[in-house]
């Protein structure tokens, strides 16, 4: 019996059980299989994780298994190192057989595709078509697209538009057939080969394969036992921060920072003993298939080759300084650098000796709760309940609370060595760890002291719906390690306890952070804004060129009320830029700068009950315009009436203002009687029209007279006004020569009015 696929409309249900079936099995494969031991993993904030795996082999090869949606990635970073001196001498796998016809089945990728285009890819196969009118056989010619038959009658035609279809050429022998795609009922292919690859085209689709594995051959050179270090990067679930801050007493001080990291195995395998590394930062990575063979379409040169010969040429070679090692004293200070922070131990390092660590190893957690009550009371808790009750003892203040700095500081031993490379930070946990496949653990990061303090921050809308008007409590503190802090959760304890969370943005090295953890519903904070626009100030005037700046400024005032807090407060308001060009006119005291905004302290003295602090901002621009344009009189005259100009800087600038004020007054004229004559034009021009078209009418003579007298009346009106023009003209002339002469050695700066 032949081999064959058959596509019939029940394909979608086939797909759906192939979908559930596959991913049962998903989980039987590790990430890598390899018989060398896994030793080091380094986990990234980006979706990858380092693996380093040690060991002997015998013989000349050594296999590694990996999965397939994991091959690329191991190929890009792949080493493998000798220890005793050897090398790896090349790299073999076995390619995929369904990359050779993904070319021909390309249109089966998820979102793309139909029945026409797949039988279109597939042309000159030998198919057997089954429709509604029979049968069809014979190779695949083409797929034409064409739009059916429309209907007959108009109308018909409206409620039911001409349909698209394809039209399917077969050639059997010598005969052609057409089949109308729209009438096939099921298509059987007669290439078995093609059928599996069709059927593993689909189950790609599917996600069938995709998590089996694909061996790696490294043949090694030399030995017959080789000792081996091999790394590579393969995905892996990054690494989550949590952080805890405990405040000060007082709100303000030393608080205490603490950070852990959750990391997560879903590589298939346990990570047993390993030493584990956790990266910060934002390195960049990416996929790139370098598993499926590719073909590039080249010119053919074969003429060009033949009818040209290169000449051969003297070879050159080029030599590089060697890099000078660093010394042993280098070495270790730049290791004393990382270890000078009190950087990470597992959270749960702090057990006492003996204590059960579970499946985590030694940085595991603690006894699970279910293990705790499997196991049943302590033998100190069953004596506890034999014993007698003793009779109440007098009344005793209440106790200190057990969850304080001293004790939170404790709880976390620092155990870990923190390096810096390449601008990432780098945290090595001193203690070897085991995390089991499937499995999460929290190992810490950050066990240090740091300048901090609760205030309060309001931002633009308060804090939240129901709390427009109302700040936040907030935590400040520096970061003072030399290294970023990544984004994440934050627990804040005050007091003995818990009062509250909040979420962190990235924090720099020797920045400050302000994190939100709750509201304050007794503070009020409101804003008063006003714009003052266009406001011009003489710079400097130098040949007639005068240098303004102008301003456009906005004001607006925070104010800070509370009836119940008398000791005094402080609320930090994040004030929003009022624009890219806008500076602050007068720089609050304590102000910090955001990338978008300020953080202005606004302050409530003790036994008062409301504060406020204006911030004023402006965009100061300067330009420069002529002493002729229109704007630089009125800025002179401005200048001469401010009490800041000293009297020699207004002793000059009195004729100069003169001068353009006589200009002025002269364009004004000039420009009125040239408004008149224009008029005066277009009347006698209309009054010509007149007389010629009353020029052959016999009886129309007075009309013609009259006329006549007013067009006299307009020309001599005209040249009075053209003779007042040229007297004016002149004049001007006169007057912008002497003003020419005034600015001609003039160079005067105008000094800023003194800020209060």
């Amino acid at each position: 019996m032949r081999p064959f696929l058959s596509l019939r409309r029940s394909l979608g249900l086939g797909l759906v059980l192939l979908a559930s079936a596959c991913v049962d099995g998903r989980a039987e494969y590790p990430s890598t299989e390899s018989p060398l031991a896994l030793d080091r993993v380094v986990l990234y904030r980006n979706g990858i994780g380092y693996f380093e795996r040690h060991g002997e082999v015998d013989g000349e090869k050594l296999r590694i298994k990996v999965r397939k949606d994991q091959i690329n990635d191991l190929l890009k970073s792949l080493t493998v190192v000798e220890r005793d001196g050897g090398k790896a001498v090349s790299i073999s796998m076995p390619l995929d057989p369904q990359t050779w016809a993904n070319a021909a089945l390309a249109t089966l990728s998820p979102g793309r595709g139909s029945l026409a285009s797949v039988l279109d890819a597939l042309r000159g196969t030998v198919i057997d078509v089954r429709t509604t009118e029979g049968s069809a056989h014979g190779r695949i010619v083409m797929v034409e697209e064409i739009e059916g038959e429309a209907p007959p009658m108009p109308t018909e035609r409206m409620m039911a538009p001409p349909q698209h279809d394809h039209k399917l050429t077969l050639l059997d022998g010598q005969e052609l057939s057409l089949v109308m795609l729209s009438k096939v009922q099921s298509i059987t292919l007669e290439d078995g080969n093609l059928a599996m690859q069709l059927h593993r085209s689909l189950d790609a689709s599917a996600g069938e394969g995709m998590f089996q594995q694909v061996e790696v051959e490294i043949r090694l050179a030399g030995k017959s036992k080789n000792d081996l270090a091999v790394s590579y990067v393969v995905p892996a679930p990054m690494w989550k921060p949590t952080y805890r801050i405990v405040l000060p007493k007082g709100g303000k001080g030393k608080a205490l920072l603490q950070g852990w990291a959750v990391v997560d195995n879903t590589s298939g395998e346990d990570w047993r003993d390993v030493q584990l590394g956790l990266t910060s930062g934002a390195p960049i990575a990416f996929r790139y298939d370098l598993h499926t063979p590719r073909t590039v379409e080249r010119p053919d040169l074969t003429e060009a080759g033949v009818r040209r010969q290169a000449r051969a040429v003297l070879g050159e070679s080029s030599y590089d300084e060697a890099a000078p090692d660093m010394g042993d004293a280098e070495k270790e200070e730049a290791e004393a650098a990382g270890e000078a922070y009190g950087y990470a131990a597992p959270m749960d390092a702090q057990a006492a000796p003996g204590a059960p660590m579970g499946g985590m190893g030694r940085a595991g957690a603690s006894r699970s709760l279910a293990d705790k009550k499997a196991s049943g009371p302590s033998p100190s808790a069953t004596a506890t309940a034999n014993r007698p009750m003793p009779k109440p003892a007098p009344a005793s203040p209440p106790p200190p609370p057990a969850v304080d700095m001293d004790s939170l500081r404790r709880s976390t031993l620092a155990q870990a060595k923190a390096a810096s490379a390449s601008g990432l930070t780098r945290f090595d946990l001193q203690d070897r760890v085991t995390v089991p496949d499937g499995t999460s653990t929290m190992v810490a990061v950050i066990n240090q002291d740091v300048d901090g303090e609760e205030t309060f921050l309001y931002r633009p809308g308060g804090a939240g719906s129901g709390y427009e008007s109302n700040p936040y409590r907030v935590v400040r503190f520096k970061n003072t390690t030399p290294f970023v802090l990544e984004p994440g959760p934050i627990a804040i304890f005050s007091g003995g306890s818990f009062v509250g969370e909040g979420l962190s943005e990235a924090v720099g090295a020797g920045t400050s952070a302000t994190v939100p953890f709750a509201v304050e519903p007794d503070i009020l904070v409101t804003s008063t804004t006003k714009y003052d626009g266009d406001e011009q100030r003489l710079v400097k005037l130098v040949r007639g060129v005068l240098e303004i700046e102008r301003f456009d400024r906005t004001s607006t005032t925070w104010t800070v009320k509370s009836a119940t807090k008398k000791d005094g407060f402080t609320v930090l308001v994040r004030h929003n830029r009022a624009g890219y060009n806008y500076g602050l006119k007068v720089r609050p005291e304590g102000t910090e700068d955001l990338p978008d905004a300020y953080l202005v302290p606004v302050k409530v003295a003790a036994g008062g009950r409301e504060g406020s602090l204006e911030v004023v901002e402006q965009t100061p621009s300067r330009t420069s315009i002529s002493i002729w344009d229109y704007p630089a009189l009125k800025i002179l005259e401005t200048v001469l009436t401010t009490t800041t100009v000293t009297p020699e800087v207004k002793k000059r600038l009195e004729p100069i203002v003169k001068l353009r004020q006589d200009l002025g007054r002269i364009d004004d004229q000039i420009d009125g009687l040239t408004r008149q004559r224009q008029e005066l034009d277009q009347r006698a021009e209309e009054t010509r029209q007149n007389l010629e078209a009353l020029k052959k009418d016999p009886q129309a003579g007075a009309l013609r007279a009259r006329l006549g007298a007013r067009l006299e009346q307009f020309t001599q009106d005209g040249d009075k006004l053209g003779r007042q023009l040229v007297e004016l003209q002149s004049k001007r002339m006169e007057t912008k020569i002497a003003l020419q002469d005034a600015v001609q050695d003039l160079d005067l700066s105008v000094e800023a009015p003194k800020k209060p």
